[in-house]
């Protein structure tokens, strides 16, 4: 049960650079601009990584991925200074945003792809 550290920090690297600006994007629409800075993404998203993996390294299952969901919506609910059921909201409203950007940036790039081949 080893945490390879190295990986953890391209992990959070990674996890940061893509999903902060979809998460700090629907904390603007859900909570307002007050209450939702890039900085609060940016540690909710780094924060989550590293408690998620350790916490995944530790457990496994069903009740570990509600543990860790629990975990997110907390951290979400006290850096966007919101209650649950607005974390919730602002974690769906992120995922989305980052499903529609992914797939903007995937057609994009197979256009561009295709225009150089």
């Amino acid at each position: 049960m080893a945490i390879n550290l190295d990986a953890l920090v391209i992990n959070i690297i990674a996890s940061t650079i893509i999903v902060s600006p979809a998460l700090w994007l629907s904390g603007r629409l859900l909570v307002g601009r007050e209450k939702a800075k890039l900085i609060d993404a940016v540690l909710t998203v780094a924060i989550g990584t590293v408690v998620g993996t350790i916490f995944g390294a530790f457990f496994s299952g069903i009740i570990a991925t509600i543990v860790q969901l629990i975990i997110w919506l907390a951290l979400v609910r006290h850096y966007f200074k919101c209650g649950w059921g607005a974390a919730l909201g602002i974690s769906i409203v992120g995922v989305i945003i980052f499903i529609f950007v992914a797939a903007a940036l995937g057609l994009l790039g197979v256009t561009l792809f295709t225009l150089f081949l």
